[in-house]
């Protein structure tokens, strides 16, 4: 016997058909009903269905096909689709919106504007709801992770520094304004490369990979991209970083390396207005 898994996918056998929809066994909670817009063509008594489970209206367990944009445990940037005298409620793409409490409001949200969340269950309601007190549910005691690991970030937080950003769904990590050079903005969903774990447990990000094997990389980039362009490029040490990263997705510093490598191996020629194939 199980408990279901609120606010997750639950994989749960159907045991009976009615006129409104097919009842799910929830075992030691009961049977769980799968509303009849959702119930697959071909359903019958005994198939094993992968469903996600919340509360209705009503406080009643209820089962979707639908997929949320997040589920318990997972942080997301959601939009505040209305609001009441109790708080806001946020669309993360099932039938019933998501409730945030004001005590869980740094800031009052307003209807139309995202939010970074946490989505958790409310220990005493035992209802599903969300938080916007980030830092309360990152975890402590990073391990495992090396200089230039690609993750996954949340960017939840715009500082004087730069951004925070939530890692891999579950540590805190900082993308410093001068080492960024692309749009960044609060909500996005980006990959990284980690930089260093500080001695605090913190982690600093790059958005691009550091060391000589970016450069090698960019190099065999530039040297194709010349190729491609007949043999000439007009960017020179006085280009400015935005057009570079327009161009390459790289810093300025990473293209200056890169073209100090091919320099070396005289595959290039610098000139004045730009930067020329070798004719060798």
């Amino acid at each position: 016997m199980g408990h279901i898994r609120l606010g997750k996918y639950n994989r749960l056998t159907v045991l009976r058909k009615v006129d409104f929809g097919v009842y799910l066994d929830g075992e030691d909670d009961g049977d769980i009903l799968l509303p009849a817009r959702y119930v697959p063509a071909d359903c019958k008594t005994g198939d094993v269905l992968d469903v996600f489970v919340y509360l209705d209206n009503e406080e009643r367990l209820i089962a979707t096909t639908e997929r949320p944009y997040a589920q318990v445990g997972e942080f997301a940037c959601l939009e505040v689709a209305w609001t009441n005298r109790y708080g806001a409620f946020l669309n993360w793409g099932l039938m019933k919106d998501l409730f945030v409490p004001f005590s869980e409001q740094k800031e009052r949200m307003e209807k139309g504007r995202r939010y970074v969340v946490y989505i958790y269950v409310d220990d005493t309601s035992y209802r599903i709801v969300a938080s916007a007190y980030i830092s309360r549910f990152l975890s402590d005691g990073v391990s495992g992770y090396e200089p230039n690991d690609e993750v996954d970030i949340l960017v939840w937080q715009r500082t004087n520094l730069g951004f925070k950003v939530i890692i891999d769904n579950r540590f805190g990590g900082l993308l410093y304004h001068n080492e960024i050079f692309q749009p960044v903005e609060v909500g996005m969903s980006l990959k990284a490369y980690v930089k260093q774990v500080r001695e605090d447990g913190k982690i600093d990000l790059m958005l691009q990979k550091q060391g000589m094997g970016k450069v090698k990389e960019f190099s065999d980039v530039l040297l194709q991209y010349l190729e491609d362009h007949n043999g000439f490029i007009p960017m020179t040490d006085k280009t400015d970083p935005e057009t570079i990263y327009r161009i390459f997705s790289v810093s300025k510093k990473t293209f200056k390396k890169g073209v100090g490598d091919l320099y070396k191996k005289r595959l290039i020629v610098l000139e004045d207005s730009g930067i020329r194939l070798t004719l060798e």
